[in-house]
């Protein structure tokens, strides 16, 4: 498959070549550097290939289906054989050295495009710009092709596994005589070990991971891969299962941002970059490469370090001044979730600790599971919590929230005490809480969401009585939160501001996520809907019964009102932005394939506007919302719980929760809907959906809009006459609504405030991105150049999307 792309063009590549083996798991050795900004360390990476050979296919392209869904419940595929093209001799000279450790004042050999390879050992490797179908063809060697970009790789070797003491009990064959055979004979017993042995797994792979070198591999790098081979492994079965990698990341790498929290101290973390994790670790992109992780990660004692894992680690400290942390997940997921943050974050813990706290303190360990037939679950064998009597009825799991330390009252008051009736009510829905625990961490101001309360957060726009967006709306379309990540949550500080509703509902939708987007994840990225749209609907529903004072009918109302903000929202987005972009199924019928290796692209998923976009959120509400009501929400949320019991730990399509749900549905409700005109309506069209048009055209607004309309109307007539202003209330106005207050300073041309609207750029990147368009669209001299200003102060430490959004707008 030969990718003719441009980097900066909007197509994201996936090169790992997953049809001919997989990584099962990750073992990273990490030291993060502030000082040079810079994380360094080894990377040892456990594969298992398939065990027989596939003929190469007429196409290239095949989906999951002719994979007979072994992909799909993440087991092997079976291997690929295809030439590689244009490759060019390497040298047979091979090491057999001890694993060396580059210090770091050694000298970096990287290229121009920031990557190291190993051509003084061999003239390298020389393929068609971003092709992946590389298998074996005749005397050529195996190629791995790992996802990587933006990375300093310093060495790659096969680890010698049977070298550590003990690990013979992995041999099963007396007769192997062949090293590398009896190698990977290891590791295959190792990655095949049953659940209930997870501890004894994770032991080994730590050891496995410290054991010497037993030779240096050939590598080679392109824009967005490394590519691996070991002279004479002409298959994936031949390759070495065990390879360590020595890296580092780039201090402009485009999955980790470097920047200082709200207290001015240095921090890192992952923020959901559109090239995910490949640019902090070598790996297999693809979501349907599932694997398991173990991390150490080492750093200054006076920082903090989060990560996706399900144990809540505590820092030891190895010598003065230097702490490690240690975390590890059991349950096979895409590499896209892993999640770090290291900073110097404060615990916020209660004043007081009430019943719901003292119980979600006590841990839960898999290894109490009491676990049922494995057959009750779809997916691969792993600890699951859906097969623990005791996980299942879990309520509130565990659960820490993190800030920095001049945002603890805030986080007190507000945030920590809505996670445990969030949790509850989350549960209260869907059953089973698939995550043993839960970290929420308020992040830097230059996080591009709010975590998101932009979604119904509309503007009223003076010019209008009504509900709508205002004039550079696009700019203010944020996504809601990073990539979905296991056991952790990122939130702006800015839902701290907006009372316990804003945070609220922001907490239920990332929390909704553990269901939708990680226990159950889409098998082709192009359908984030099956994420955000999920969570979007469930947020309503979640905040809803964690809002115990609530009347079922105000409830409802607060719904109805919700989804009136989000239909002018989707009204004002399909009428502003390209088509190609509005589509949920961009792909269509060929959404899900892949080449013959494994790899392929994501639509789009470079595209910088794409990012700023709600229409995967907003349209896949309304669908849902749309079933929903077809169906009747008893019986529509009763499905959805049988959704989750099968299809959790599974990566799925769209039409594999539509077949099911349109299975559930009477007949006589059922009328005229099919997977294809579901897809003809809602998924593969752009503009808005004919049956939402109907709908919204024939239903009244309920009563709680109406009022809200009134009262805006009111407020925008009062807003037009002159009136003398007061100074207390502008102070209090600019305390409990400063995006409100910014946006009138800006209307009004209020110089005397234009300190305020600097200061919000400067604090609340996530809301403030929208304030630059306000700024611009005026054409006022003293506003532009107020906004340039600003971004020249704060774009060095924006999120990369944001900024190129800004600047687009500025100059």
């Amino acid at each position: 498959m030969d990718i003719k792309l441009d980097p900066s063009r909007d197509d994201l590549p996936l090169m790992a070549n997953t049809s001919h083996i997989l990584v099962k798991h990750y073992v990273l050795d990490l030291d993060v550097d502030f000082e040079s900004q810079i994380i360094e360390g080894t990377l040892v990476l456990f594969f298992e290939s398939g065990n027989r050979y596939r003929k190469k296919s007429s196409s290239t392209e095949e989906t999951c289906q002719s994979e007979s869904d072994e992909a799909c419940k993440f087991r092997t595929p079976e291997p690929c054989h295809v030439p590689v093209t244009n490759t060019r001799t390497f040298s047979s000279k091979m090491g057999y050295n001890d694993f060396a450790i580059y210090g770091k004042g050694e000298k970096d050999t990287s290229g121009k495009d920031g990557n190291h390879d190993n051509q003084e050992q061999a003239s390298g490797i020389s393929s068609s710009k971003y092709c992946c179908d590389t298998g074996n063809h005749g005397s050529e060697d195996f190629l791995l092709v790992l996802d990587c970009c933006d990375l300093s790789v310093l060495k790659v070797e096969e680890v010698d596994v049977a070298a550590v003491p003990g690990i013979e009990k992995f041999t099963r064959s007396p007769k192997l005589t062949v090293v590398s055979e009896l190698r990977n004979q290891i590791v295959h017993e190792l990655v095949t070990l049953p659940a209930d042995r997870w501890r004894e797994q994770l032991d080994h792979y730590a050891r496995c991971s410290q054991a010497p070198g037993c030779g240096e591999l050939l590598f080679d790098t392109d824009t967005w891969s490394l590519q691996i081979r070991k002279t004479g492994a002409q298959t994936a079965i031949d390759f070495p299962h065990a390879i360590r990698i020595r890296y580092r990341t780039k201090p402009q790498g485009r999955s980790v941002t470097w920047t200082s929290d709200q207290s001015g101290r240095p921090c890192v973390y992952t923020m959901g970059s559109p090239i995910n994790n490949r640019a902090l670790f070598p790996c297999q992109e693809p979501p349907v490469a599932m694997s398991t992780w173990q991390a150490t990660v080492r750093a200054a004692a006076s920082f903090v370090v989060l990560m996706s894992g399900e144990n809540s680690a505590q820092p030891t400290q190895l010598r003065e001044g230097c702490s490690s942390w240690h975390y590890y997940v059991t349950m096979p997921m895409p590499a896209s979730t892993f999640t770090i943050a290291v900073g110097p974050w404060t615990e916020v813990k209660p004043e007081t600790c009430s019943p719901n706290d003292q119980a979600a303190k006590r841990p839960f360990s898999p290894s109490e599971a009491d676990f049922r037939c494995a057959s009750i679950c779809g997916h691969v064998e792993y600890p699951c919590r859906f097969q623990n009597a005791s996980a299942t009825t879990q309520e509130i799991i565990p659960h820490r929230v993190f800030a920095p330390g001049c945002l603890r009252g805030a986080c007190q008051e507000t945030l920590l005490q809505l996670v445990s009736p969030c949790l509850s009510a989350a549960h209260s829905v869907l059953g089973t809480h698939p995550f043993s625990r839960l970290d929420v961490l308020i992040v830097p101001a230059n996080f591009p969401s709010l975590g998101m309360a932009s979604s119904f957060l509309t503007s009223v726009c003076p010019d209008q009585d009504s509900l709508t967006c205002g004039p550079c709306y696009k700019a203010f379309l944020f996504k809601f939160a990073c990539p979905n990540s296991p056991h952790i949550v990122f939130l702006s500080q800015s839902t701290l501001t907006g009372g316990s509703h804003l945070c609220g509902t922001r907490l239920c939708h990332e929390i909704a996520h553990a269901w939708f987007g990680l226990a159950i994840g889409a098998r082709d990225w192009t359908e984030e809907w099956l994420s955000e749209g999920f969570a979007t609907h469930l947020e309503d529903v979640f905040w809803a019964k964690a809002q115990q004072q609530l009347a079922p009918h105000e409830a409802q109302e607060q719904q109805e009102l919700r989804a009136c903000l989000r239909w002018r929202r989707l009204q004002d987005e399909l009428r502003n932005s390209p088509e190609q972009l509005q589509v949920l199924r961009p792909s269509k019928e060929k959404t899900g394939h892949v080449t013959d290796s494994g790899s392929s692209v994501v639509k789009h998923g470079l595209n910088p506007e794409k990012g700023f976009m709600q229409v995967h959120y907003l349209k896949g509400y309304f669908l849902l919302r749309f079933l929903a009501r077809r169906l009747g929400d008893d019986t529509y949320f009763s499905f959805l719980r049988k959704f989750v019991h099968t299809f959790h730990g599974q990566l799925i399509l769209s039409q594999d929760f539509l077949q099911m749900l349109l299975e559930n549905i009477p007949e006589e409700k059922r009328l005229d809907l099919s997977v294809e005109s579901i897809f003809r309506d809602w998924l593969e069209s752009s503009g808005l959906p004919q049956p939402l048009q109907t709908e919204r055209q024939a239903g009244a607004e309920c009563g709680l809009a109406r009022q809200v309309g009134a009262e805006v109307a009111k407020w925008n007539r009062v807003n037009r006459r002159p009136r003398k202003r007061n100074r207390r209330g502008t102070k209090e106005v600019f305390e409990k609504v400063r995006h409100r207050w910014c946006e009138l300073v800006v209307k009004h041309k209020y110089t005397k405030a234009y300190k305020d609207v600097e200061r919000f750029l400067q604090e609340d990147q996530a809301m403030g991105v929208y304030l630059y368009g306000e700024l611009m669209v005026g054409e006022d001299a003293r506003q532009q150049q107020l906004a340039r200003s600003c971004f020249a102060l704060t774009q060095e430490w924006m999120d990369r999307c944001s900024a190129q959004v800004v600047a687009e707008m500025l100059f």
